[in-house]
Protein backbone atom coordinates (compact mmCIF):
# COMPACT_ATOMS: atom_id res chain seq x y z
CA UNK A 1 0.00 0.00 0.00
CA UNK A 2 1.20 3.63 -1.15
CA UNK A 3 0.48 6.77 1.22
CA UNK A 4 0.19 9.81 -0.17
CA UNK A 5 -0.51 13.86 1.54
CA UNK A 6 -4.07 14.82 1.60
CA UNK A 7 -4.59 17.84 0.08
CA UNK A 8 -2.05 20.86 1.30
CA UNK A 9 -2.30 19.00 4.58
CA UNK A 10 0.51 17.30 6.15
CA UNK A 11 -1.70 13.83 6.71
CA UNK A 12 -0.87 10.84 5.43
CA UNK A 13 -3.54 8.61 4.12
CA UNK A 14 -3.69 5.11 2.12
CA UNK A 15 -4.71 5.42 -1.82
CA UNK A 16 -7.09 3.50 -1.14
CA UNK A 17 -9.86 4.65 1.06
CA UNK A 18 -12.54 2.32 2.63
CA UNK A 19 -16.08 3.27 2.16
CA UNK A 20 -18.44 1.77 4.61
CA UNK A 21 -21.67 2.49 3.27
CA UNK A 22 -22.20 -1.22 3.15
CA UNK A 23 -21.88 -1.19 6.74
CA UNK A 24 -24.73 -2.88 8.78
CA UNK A 25 -28.04 -3.98 7.83
CA UNK A 26 -30.48 -1.00 8.98
CA UNK A 27 -31.52 -0.18 5.40
CA UNK A 28 -32.46 -3.57 4.44
CA UNK A 29 -28.72 -4.35 2.91
CA UNK A 30 -25.38 -4.75 3.77
CA UNK A 31 -22.84 -6.30 6.17
CA UNK A 32 -23.44 -7.34 9.60
CA UNK A 33 -21.02 -6.30 12.65
CA UNK A 34 -18.98 -9.61 12.50
CA UNK A 35 -18.46 -9.16 8.37
CA UNK A 36 -17.62 -5.38 8.35
CA UNK A 37 -14.42 -6.24 11.18
CA UNK A 38 -13.33 -8.92 8.82
CA UNK A 39 -13.55 -6.43 5.89
CA UNK A 40 -11.61 -3.66 8.11
CA UNK A 41 -9.63 -6.54 9.36
CA UNK A 42 -8.30 -7.55 5.80
CA UNK A 43 -8.02 -3.61 4.80
CA UNK A 44 -5.58 -3.10 7.69
CA UNK A 45 -3.14 -5.78 7.05
CA UNK A 46 -3.44 -4.72 3.33
CA UNK A 47 -1.93 -1.38 5.03
CA UNK A 48 -4.80 0.72 4.71
CA UNK A 49 -5.58 3.41 7.40
CA UNK A 50 -8.33 5.25 5.63
CA UNK A 51 -11.65 4.61 6.80
CA UNK A 52 -14.86 6.97 5.29
CA UNK A 53 -18.01 6.72 7.15
CA UNK A 54 -21.26 9.02 7.61
CA UNK A 55 -23.29 9.65 10.15
CA UNK A 56 -26.34 9.16 7.67
CA UNK A 57 -25.08 5.51 6.89
CA UNK A 58 -27.57 3.13 8.25
CA UNK A 59 -28.96 5.71 10.59
CA UNK A 60 -25.86 5.23 12.76
CA UNK A 61 -24.73 1.77 12.36
CA UNK A 62 -22.02 2.30 10.00
CA UNK A 63 -20.47 4.79 12.66
CA UNK A 64 -20.98 2.07 15.16
CA UNK A 65 -19.54 -0.70 13.82
CA UNK A 66 -16.18 1.06 12.79
CA UNK A 67 -16.17 2.27 16.34
CA UNK A 68 -16.38 -0.82 17.76
CA UNK A 69 -13.46 -2.12 15.43
CA UNK A 70 -10.99 0.66 16.27
CA UNK A 71 -10.87 0.11 19.87
CA UNK A 72 -7.41 1.04 21.78
CA UNK A 73 -6.04 1.08 17.94
CA UNK A 74 -7.77 4.40 17.03
CA UNK A 75 -4.97 6.59 16.78
CA UNK A 76 -3.65 4.51 14.06
CA UNK A 77 -6.47 5.00 11.80
CA UNK A 78 -7.42 8.46 9.58
CA UNK A 79 -11.61 8.72 10.18
CA UNK A 80 -13.45 10.34 8.37
CA UNK A 81 -17.27 10.86 8.39
CA UNK A 82 -20.11 13.04 6.88
CA UNK A 83 -22.73 15.24 7.92
CA UNK A 84 -25.61 17.32 6.68
CA UNK A 85 -28.39 14.61 5.95
CA UNK A 86 -31.01 14.19 8.41
CA UNK A 87 -30.99 12.06 11.32
CA UNK A 88 -34.52 13.15 12.98
CA UNK A 89 -37.69 13.57 10.78
CA UNK A 90 -40.28 16.38 12.01
CA UNK A 91 -37.27 18.27 12.67
CA UNK A 92 -36.44 21.07 10.02
CA UNK A 93 -33.06 21.72 12.17
CA UNK A 94 -31.70 18.24 12.02
CA UNK A 95 -30.60 18.49 8.39
CA UNK A 96 -28.32 21.08 6.45
CA UNK A 97 -25.19 22.75 6.65
CA UNK A 98 -26.12 24.86 9.72
CA UNK A 99 -23.87 25.43 12.44
CA UNK A 100 -26.10 24.07 14.98
CA UNK A 101 -26.69 20.78 12.54
CA UNK A 102 -22.87 20.62 12.35
CA UNK A 103 -22.12 20.73 16.33
CA UNK A 104 -25.38 18.31 16.98
CA UNK A 105 -24.07 15.76 14.09
CA UNK A 106 -20.33 16.01 15.52
CA UNK A 107 -21.47 14.94 19.24
CA UNK A 108 -23.48 12.38 17.54
CA UNK A 109 -20.63 11.31 15.71
CA UNK A 110 -18.01 10.98 18.03
CA UNK A 111 -20.10 9.03 20.47
CA UNK A 112 -21.03 6.47 17.75
CA UNK A 113 -17.44 6.01 16.67
CA UNK A 114 -16.04 5.78 20.29
CA UNK A 115 -13.10 8.43 20.03
CA UNK A 116 -12.69 12.27 20.93
CA UNK A 117 -12.11 13.81 17.69
CA UNK A 118 -12.32 13.05 13.73
CA UNK A 119 -9.26 13.48 11.43
CA UNK A 120 -11.26 14.41 8.68
CA UNK A 121 -15.22 16.03 8.63
CA UNK A 122 -17.02 16.18 5.38
CA UNK A 123 -19.60 18.42 4.45
CA UNK A 124 -21.99 15.73 2.71
CA UNK A 125 -23.66 17.90 0.36
CA UNK A 126 -24.66 21.60 0.58
CA UNK A 127 -28.10 22.75 1.40
CA UNK A 128 -27.75 25.95 -0.57
CA UNK A 129 -29.69 27.80 2.29
CA UNK A 130 -26.66 28.07 5.25
CA UNK A 131 -24.31 31.08 4.19
CA UNK A 132 -20.94 29.87 3.55
CA UNK A 133 -19.55 32.17 6.17
CA UNK A 134 -21.44 30.38 8.52
CA UNK A 135 -20.24 27.01 7.69
CA UNK A 136 -16.87 27.96 7.69
CA UNK A 137 -16.50 29.41 10.75
CA UNK A 138 -18.52 26.66 12.35
CA UNK A 139 -16.64 23.98 10.93
CA UNK A 140 -13.07 26.36 12.34
CA UNK A 141 -14.43 26.40 15.38
CA UNK A 142 -14.86 22.57 15.78
CA UNK A 143 -10.48 22.19 14.36
CA UNK A 144 -9.92 24.87 16.95
CA UNK A 145 -11.96 23.30 19.79
CA UNK A 146 -10.24 19.90 18.64
CA UNK A 147 -13.25 17.68 18.07
CA UNK A 148 -11.87 17.74 14.35
CA UNK A 149 -8.15 18.03 12.45
CA UNK A 150 -9.75 18.57 8.60
CA UNK A 151 -12.43 19.58 6.95
CA UNK A 152 -13.83 18.73 2.99
CA UNK A 153 -16.60 18.89 0.96
CA UNK A 154 -18.57 16.59 -0.87
CA UNK A 155 -21.34 16.73 -3.41
CA UNK A 156 -21.29 20.60 -4.37
CA UNK A 157 -20.77 23.08 -6.76
CA UNK A 158 -17.75 24.32 -7.75
CA UNK A 159 -17.63 27.98 -6.88
CA UNK A 160 -19.10 27.22 -3.82
CA UNK A 161 -15.38 25.00 -2.88
CA UNK A 162 -13.61 28.39 -4.29
CA UNK A 163 -15.67 30.90 -2.58
CA UNK A 164 -15.43 28.66 0.40
CA UNK A 165 -11.56 28.67 0.54
CA UNK A 166 -11.01 31.62 -0.56
CA UNK A 167 -12.73 32.91 2.40
CA UNK A 168 -11.18 30.79 4.48
CA UNK A 169 -7.81 31.62 3.54
CA UNK A 170 -8.18 35.63 4.11
CA UNK A 171 -10.06 34.81 7.00
CA UNK A 172 -7.20 32.67 8.62
CA UNK A 173 -10.04 29.59 9.15
CA UNK A 174 -9.35 26.29 7.90
CA UNK A 175 -9.52 25.45 4.61
CA UNK A 176 -11.48 22.45 2.58
CA UNK A 177 -8.31 20.56 2.07
CA UNK A 178 -10.49 17.76 -0.29
CA UNK A 179 -13.29 17.45 -2.95
CA UNK A 180 -15.82 14.49 -3.45
CA UNK A 181 -18.00 13.99 -6.44
CA UNK A 182 -19.25 11.59 -9.05
CA UNK A 183 -16.99 11.18 -11.50
CA UNK A 184 -16.53 7.79 -13.77
CA UNK A 185 -16.10 6.98 -17.61
CA UNK A 186 -19.77 7.78 -17.92
CA UNK A 187 -20.45 11.01 -15.56
CA UNK A 188 -17.50 13.36 -16.33
CA UNK A 189 -18.75 16.90 -15.90
CA UNK A 190 -16.65 17.20 -12.87
CA UNK A 191 -13.97 17.74 -15.41
CA UNK A 192 -15.10 21.12 -16.60
CA UNK A 193 -14.92 23.21 -13.07
CA UNK A 194 -14.54 20.98 -10.12
CA UNK A 195 -11.23 19.33 -11.45
CA UNK A 196 -9.40 22.33 -12.19
CA UNK A 197 -10.86 24.03 -9.12
CA UNK A 198 -8.87 21.00 -7.26
CA UNK A 199 -5.95 21.76 -9.15
CA UNK A 200 -5.81 25.41 -8.41
CA UNK A 201 -6.42 24.94 -4.42
CA UNK A 202 -4.17 21.65 -4.18
CA UNK A 203 -6.82 19.87 -3.21
CA UNK A 204 -7.36 16.00 -3.09
CA UNK A 205 -10.13 14.42 -4.77
CA UNK A 206 -11.77 11.19 -3.90
CA UNK A 207 -13.89 10.60 -6.78
CA UNK A 208 -17.12 8.14 -5.69
CA UNK A 209 -21.08 6.67 -5.78
CA UNK A 210 -22.55 3.90 -4.58
CA UNK A 211 -22.37 2.24 -7.37
CA UNK A 212 -20.02 1.24 -9.92
CA UNK A 213 -19.25 3.47 -12.82
CA UNK A 214 -21.34 1.87 -15.52
CA UNK A 215 -23.97 1.50 -13.31
CA UNK A 216 -26.11 4.41 -13.18
CA UNK A 217 -29.82 4.10 -13.57
CA UNK A 218 -29.74 5.58 -17.14
CA UNK A 219 -27.16 2.66 -17.94
CA UNK A 220 -29.03 -0.03 -16.64
CA UNK A 221 -31.62 -2.22 -18.65
CA UNK A 222 -35.10 -1.27 -16.50
CA UNK A 223 -36.08 -4.98 -16.05
CA UNK A 224 -32.98 -5.34 -13.80
CA UNK A 225 -33.35 -2.55 -10.64
CA UNK A 226 -30.15 -1.46 -9.45
CA UNK A 227 -30.92 -2.02 -6.00
CA UNK A 228 -30.70 -6.17 -6.81
CA UNK A 229 -28.26 -6.03 -9.22
CA UNK A 230 -24.96 -8.60 -7.71
CA UNK A 231 -21.16 -7.94 -7.72
CA UNK A 232 -20.75 -10.14 -10.95
CA UNK A 233 -23.47 -9.03 -12.38
CA UNK A 234 -21.99 -4.88 -12.08
CA UNK A 235 -18.74 -6.25 -12.83
CA UNK A 236 -20.44 -7.93 -16.37
CA UNK A 237 -21.84 -4.27 -17.29
CA UNK A 238 -18.55 -2.62 -16.33
CA UNK A 239 -16.76 -5.02 -18.62
CA UNK A 240 -19.71 -4.45 -21.53
CA UNK A 241 -19.50 -0.72 -21.03
CA UNK A 242 -15.40 -0.60 -21.42
CA UNK A 243 -15.48 -2.45 -24.59
CA UNK A 244 -18.17 -0.74 -26.31
CA UNK A 245 -15.81 2.06 -25.26
CA UNK A 246 -12.88 0.68 -26.20
CA UNK A 247 -14.16 0.07 -29.90
CA UNK A 248 -15.68 3.96 -30.36
CA UNK A 249 -13.31 6.65 -32.06
CA UNK A 250 -12.16 9.95 -30.48
CA UNK A 251 -10.28 10.40 -27.12
CA UNK A 252 -10.50 7.39 -25.53
CA UNK A 253 -8.47 4.07 -25.47
CA UNK A 254 -9.91 1.81 -23.21
CA UNK A 255 -9.02 -2.06 -22.16
CA UNK A 256 -11.88 -4.38 -20.76
CA UNK A 257 -9.19 -5.06 -17.70
CA UNK A 258 -10.10 -1.25 -16.06
CA UNK A 259 -7.97 1.21 -17.41
CA UNK A 260 -8.67 4.21 -19.44
CA UNK A 261 -6.07 6.93 -20.68
CA UNK A 262 -7.45 10.14 -22.53
CA UNK A 263 -5.15 10.54 -25.45
CA UNK A 264 -4.33 14.42 -23.89
CA UNK A 265 -3.10 13.86 -20.24
CA UNK A 266 -4.81 15.72 -17.56
CA UNK A 267 -2.80 18.37 -16.48
CA UNK A 268 -2.83 17.39 -12.28
CA UNK A 269 -1.02 17.61 -9.30
CA UNK A 270 -1.80 14.44 -8.40
CA UNK A 271 -5.63 13.58 -8.65
CA UNK A 272 -7.41 10.75 -7.32
CA UNK A 273 -8.12 8.80 -3.65
CA UNK A 274 -6.55 11.07 -1.86
CA UNK A 275 -4.29 11.75 -4.16
CA UNK A 276 -1.59 14.64 -4.35
CA UNK A 277 1.99 15.16 -3.84
CA UNK A 278 4.45 12.54 -5.33
CA UNK A 279 2.19 10.68 -7.25
CA UNK A 280 1.02 11.62 -11.02
CA UNK A 281 -1.50 9.45 -11.41
CA UNK A 282 -5.39 9.30 -10.98
CA UNK A 283 -5.82 6.45 -8.61
CA UNK A 284 -9.25 5.20 -8.65
CA UNK A 285 -11.43 4.84 -5.12
CA UNK A 286 -12.18 0.80 -4.42
CA UNK A 287 -14.29 -0.85 -2.14
CA UNK A 288 -12.75 -3.69 -0.75
CA UNK A 289 -16.56 -5.22 -0.08
CA UNK A 290 -18.18 -4.98 -3.48
CA UNK A 291 -15.21 -6.31 -5.05
CA UNK A 292 -16.32 -4.41 -8.41
CA UNK A 293 -13.39 -1.99 -10.02
CA UNK A 294 -13.49 1.59 -10.97
CA UNK A 295 -11.61 2.64 -14.08
CA UNK A 296 -8.20 4.47 -13.23
CA UNK A 297 -6.28 7.19 -14.40
CA UNK A 298 -3.09 5.62 -15.48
Amino acid sequence: MRYKLLGPSGLRVSEICLGTMSFGDVWGFGADEKESHRILGAYAEAGGNFIATANKYHEGQSEEIVGSFLGTGRDRWVVATKYTLAMRSGDPNSAGNSRKNMRESVEASLRRLRTDYLDLLWVHAWDHATPVEEVMRGLDDLVSAGKVNYVALSDAPAWIASQANTLALLRGWSPFVALQFEYSLIERTGERELLPVAEAFGLSVTPGRRWAPACSPASTPAALPIQRRTPNALQATSHVLLSAISRSPGRWTVSPTSSARPRRKLRSRGYGSAANGTSRSWASASSISSRTSWAAWK
